[in-house]
Protein backbone atom coordinates (compact mmCIF):
# COMPACT_ATOMS: atom_id res chain seq x y z
CA UNK A 1 0.00 0.00 0.00
CA UNK A 2 2.58 2.54 -1.09
CA UNK A 3 1.00 5.97 -1.24
CA UNK A 4 3.52 8.46 -2.54
CA UNK A 5 4.03 11.90 -1.09
CA UNK A 6 2.48 14.72 -3.10
CA UNK A 7 3.93 18.21 -2.62
CA UNK A 8 1.69 21.21 -3.23
CA UNK A 9 2.17 24.95 -2.77
CA UNK A 10 -0.42 27.06 -0.97
CA UNK A 11 -0.68 30.61 0.31
CA UNK A 12 -1.22 30.93 4.05
CA UNK A 13 -1.53 34.30 5.76
CA UNK A 14 -0.05 35.98 2.71
CA UNK A 15 3.01 33.77 2.25
CA UNK A 16 3.61 30.76 -0.01
CA UNK A 17 4.57 27.45 1.52
CA UNK A 18 4.87 23.87 0.31
CA UNK A 19 3.08 21.01 2.02
CA UNK A 20 3.95 17.36 1.50
CA UNK A 21 1.18 14.82 2.18
CA UNK A 22 0.14 11.42 0.94
CA UNK A 23 -2.61 11.58 -1.71
CA UNK A 24 -5.32 10.11 0.59
CA UNK A 25 -4.81 13.08 2.93
CA UNK A 26 -5.14 15.54 0.04
CA UNK A 27 -8.33 13.76 -1.04
CA UNK A 28 -9.72 13.93 2.49
CA UNK A 29 -8.89 17.63 2.74
CA UNK A 30 -10.80 18.22 -0.52
CA UNK A 31 -13.82 16.31 0.85
CA UNK A 32 -13.78 18.25 4.13
CA UNK A 33 -13.41 21.58 2.34
CA UNK A 34 -16.28 20.71 -0.02
CA UNK A 35 -18.46 19.66 2.91
CA UNK A 36 -17.67 22.91 4.77
CA UNK A 37 -18.07 24.95 1.55
CA UNK A 38 -14.62 26.52 1.81
CA UNK A 39 -11.45 26.26 -0.27
CA UNK A 40 -8.69 23.82 0.61
CA UNK A 41 -6.43 26.84 1.08
CA UNK A 42 -8.87 28.35 3.62
CA UNK A 43 -9.10 25.01 5.43
CA UNK A 44 -5.32 24.71 5.60
CA UNK A 45 -5.18 28.31 6.85
CA UNK A 46 -7.56 27.38 9.68
CA UNK A 47 -5.48 24.32 10.58
CA UNK A 48 -2.31 26.44 10.46
CA UNK A 49 -3.80 29.04 12.82
CA UNK A 50 -4.67 26.35 15.40
CA UNK A 51 -1.59 24.11 15.20
CA UNK A 52 0.70 25.80 17.70
CA UNK A 53 4.25 24.46 17.43
CA UNK A 54 3.23 21.31 15.54
CA UNK A 55 4.58 20.71 12.03
CA UNK A 56 1.93 21.77 9.46
CA UNK A 57 1.89 18.47 7.57
CA UNK A 58 1.48 16.59 10.86
CA UNK A 59 -1.24 19.00 11.98
CA UNK A 60 -3.14 18.35 8.74
CA UNK A 61 -2.88 14.57 9.18
CA UNK A 62 -4.14 14.82 12.77
CA UNK A 63 -6.97 17.14 11.66
CA UNK A 64 -8.09 14.67 8.96
CA UNK A 65 -7.93 11.74 11.40
CA UNK A 66 -9.86 13.67 14.06
CA UNK A 67 -12.53 14.64 11.51
CA UNK A 68 -12.91 11.01 10.42
CA UNK A 69 -13.14 9.78 14.01
CA UNK A 70 -15.78 12.38 14.84
CA UNK A 71 -17.85 11.40 11.81
CA UNK A 72 -17.57 7.71 12.67
CA UNK A 73 -18.62 8.37 16.27
CA UNK A 74 -21.52 10.57 15.17
CA UNK A 75 -22.76 8.09 12.57
CA UNK A 76 -22.39 5.22 15.03
CA UNK A 77 -24.41 6.98 17.71
CA UNK A 78 -27.09 7.95 15.16
CA UNK A 79 -27.32 4.39 13.90
CA UNK A 80 -26.44 5.46 10.36
CA UNK A 81 -23.85 4.05 8.02
CA UNK A 82 -20.37 5.50 8.52
CA UNK A 83 -19.20 7.97 5.87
Amino acid sequence: MGFGIVKRSVSIAGHRTSISLEEPFWASLREIADRDKISIQALIGRIDAERGEQNLSSAIRVFVLTDLRQRLTTSSSNGTAAL
